[in-house]
């Protein structure tokens, strides 16, 4: 058998390593989301009790809470009597009901303090309604919470805090009462909504449904797609279980490169292109040196020892040669010729900016 020769060999290799690489799909799911198929935020107020002595003490609104619970279990406080709370905390509670949430079902939940409390470690939250934005109770929560933070401190006024003691969270802590109707089962159509607007991205979604379910999708806009489904729920179910499973390649994203203003972080994404440019970047030095002297009375002089000050300033400008950054159409060669210059975060973003305006940047700047 006749060997190839090597250079046949090492041909294949590079023709391997340098092969383009086909951009990846994605599921539909991952793309967007369905219309009403969604989340809903609870919100509530209640109190934590059992707490060692790190509650609110005596502030209006956390008696007035105490004098509702103690009322609801059949106990009056009198007008005039206070309790100690310093074992009670009111806190904000906040949970998310998932789409199709059935009552009976459990919840996990977030309890925040609302006042000066300062840990909600070992406490337990009392029998609290949650309310959804129409101001309807859709879910009831109590329960011992549960504390990854640790606060103490001393009299002097000295304190060591490990993460945050004034969050807790409780697993399981709500029961759904009331569930969120959908849609889901009344209408017959839905829409598909991608995360990012793009005509190009909804077309090929559309066309893959279509490929696979002819006549199934229309396009609404840059980001809806028009599902029309089975009116039976079970095939109706069946119907988007399998289209959220399609694989679909989405469009390119936009030409971007963002920075971050408050850190200096410069991100350029794979779509940003450079024209051919050259680039002179100086800098303007000052340096402000005080050196004061200790200046002495002569002897047998009624003078006082006194100060005097010596300021150097000195302002040195600094001018770079001119770097000529070639053109560059691929993510690597942009990152190649922007260290050509040698420069900064701080000062990258400068250059970035003056491209822009140059027109040799071919992306859009996002200064967050």
């Amino acid at each position: 058998m006749t060997a190839f020769p090597k250079w046949i060999a090492l041909f294949a290799v590079l023709f391997v390593a340098f092969a383009p690489v086909a951009a990846s799909a994605e599921r539909i799911r991952d793309l967007g989301e369905f219309e009403g198929l969604r989340a809903n935020q609870l919100t509530g107020y209640g109190v934590v009790v059992g707490l060692q002595g790190t509650g609110d003490d005596n502030l209006a609104y956390v008696t007035e809470a105490m004098r509702g619970v103690s009322g609801r279990l059949g106990l009056q406080l009198p007008a005039g009597v206070n309790p100690n709370l310093r074992n009670a905390a009111a806190v904000i509670i906040t949970a998310e009901l998932p789409a199709f949430a059935k009552p009976g079902q459990r919840l996990d939940i977030t309890v925040s303090t609302l006042g000066q409390a300062r840990s909600l470690r070992g406490g337990a939250l009392v029998l609290a309604p949650l309310y959804g934005a129409d101001g309807q109770i859709y879910a009831m929560a109590q329960g011992n919470v549960a504390v990854g933070g640790l606060g103490v401190s001393g009299r002097d006024g000295s304190q060591v805090s490990v993460n945050v003691a004034t969050v807790g969270r409780i697993a399981d802590g709500a029961t759904v009462e009331r569930s969120v109707a959908t849609g889901f089962d009344r209408q017959s159509t839905l829409r598909f909504n991608l995360h990012q607007a793009d005509f190009l991205t909804a077309s090929r979604v559309r066309d893959r449904i279509n490929a696979e379910f002819p006549g199934t999708a229309t396009i609404a806009d840059g980001v809806s797609i028009e599902l029309t489904l089975p009116l039976a729920n079970d095939a109706r179910a069946a119907r988007l279980a399998m289209i959220e499973m399609l694989d679909v390649t989405p469009a390119q994203t936009a030409a971007r490169v963002i920075v971050n203003s408050r850190t200096g972080t410069v991100v350029i994404n794979q779509a940003v292109r450079l024209s051919p440019a050259a680039v002179s970047h100086g800098k303007l030095v000052i340096r402000i040196d005080e050196s004061p002297r200790v200046v002495q009375p002569a002897p047998f002089a009624n003078g006082e020892t006194a100060i005097e000050e010596a300021t150097k300033i000195t302002v040195e400008e600094r001018s770079d040669n001119v770097a000529l950054l070639p053109g560059a159409a691929s993510l690597s060669e942009i990152v190649d010729a922007l260290n050509l210059l040698g420069v900064g975060a701080a000062d990258l973003v400068v250059i970035l900016e003056s491209l822009k305006q140059a027109g040799a940047l071919k992306a859009e700047m996002v200064v967050i």
